[in-house]
């Protein structure tokens, strides 16, 4: 099932996706509909099924989810630890060695504040000259970390201020508009081959593409359920929240975002995730 939020009634409203259509779900954000289903032991599914209202509307998707917390996950490709070692110059191996090691790195990216939906603009810092989008796999995470369905993610980052020292990695990560989600969440019991994604991503600029790339979730070094296990390491991460898995398609600083540039992450299982960049205060 593909779920997500439309503007319905005058507020976001949960709803089911099919086609080009959409079937609100009244009185319900995706987070309440989250809530009652963790609530209730009913799967996310069929209580959307359930309450769904039987006409089918066109709708423009929303945010898919307001998040209570989001968290990210670096260097699970490959492409990402090298490209990171390289980039600072220094501790040469630094992030190789969180690549092969069994602690993953997590980190907590922020809550829905910094969070935007498609057609929403992501953000650049006016202090950063090397800003660049990284397409990722979002899970979205159920009570004790079950994953109830995905969702495309771009995990927007100021590269340069994380260049510049590690220890900066909360501000080169952390500000309004720096994580991006949807279009949809389309459930577990759907989407059954996680690992076997292609992903790809776009950056087109005065309608020219100026950067192109590619991955495939098969290319993870890690399961998603390792990821989780060591979130959730003393810490109850609440049911509503999204871990984003890390990314394997690298924008180097040639093709640093611009304000207007527009970045596409499209995965066919799920979608196309399109965001303009723009400078945030």
């Amino acid at each position: 099932m593909r779920l997500g939020q439309i503007y319905w009634n005058k507020n976001a409203t949960a709803a089911i996706f099919e086609g080009d259509a959409a079937r609100p779900i009244p009185d319900y954000s995706l987070y309440d509909l989250i809530c009652r289903s963790e609530k209730e032991g009913t799967p996310l599914s069929a209580l959307a099924a359930r309450l769904a209202a039987p006409q089918r509307m066109p709708a423009h998707p929303l945010i898919p989810l307001t998040p209570k917390e989001v968290w990210a996950c670096g260097c699970t490709y490959q492409t990402s630890a090298s490209f990171r070692d390289a980039e600072h110059g220094t501790r040469e191996g630094f992030y190789a060695h969180v690549y092969s090691d069994s602690r993953p790195e997590i980190f907590f990216k922020g809550t829905a504040r910094i969070c935007v939906g498609p057609g929403q603009p992501i953000g650049l810092r006016e202090d950063s000259k090397f800003t660049a989008p990284e397409p990722e796999l979002g899970l979205i995470l159920g009570g004790k970390g079950r994953i109830l369905g995905y969702t495309l993610a771009n995990d927007v980052s100021a590269w340069d201020i994380e260049r510049e020292n590690p220890l900066y990695l909360p501000q080169s990560k952390m500000y309004s508009g720096a994580c991006a989600l949807g279009p949809v969440i389309v459930t577990a019991d759907e989407l059954t081959s996680p690992y076997e994604l292609h992903m790809e991503c776009t950056i087109q600029r005065e309608g020219a593409v100026i950067f192109s790339g590619e991955a495939s979730t098969s290319q993870l070094n890690r399961k998603f359920e390792t990821l989780i296990e060591y979130l959730l390491r003393s810490n109850p991460v609440p049911a509503g929240s999204v871990l984003l898995t890390g990314t394997g398609i690298i924008v180097t600083e040639a093709s640093a975002l611009a304000p207007g540039d527009i970045v596409s992450i499209r995965v066919k299982e799920i979608g196309e995730l399109v965001n303009t960049a723009a400078v945030v205060q």
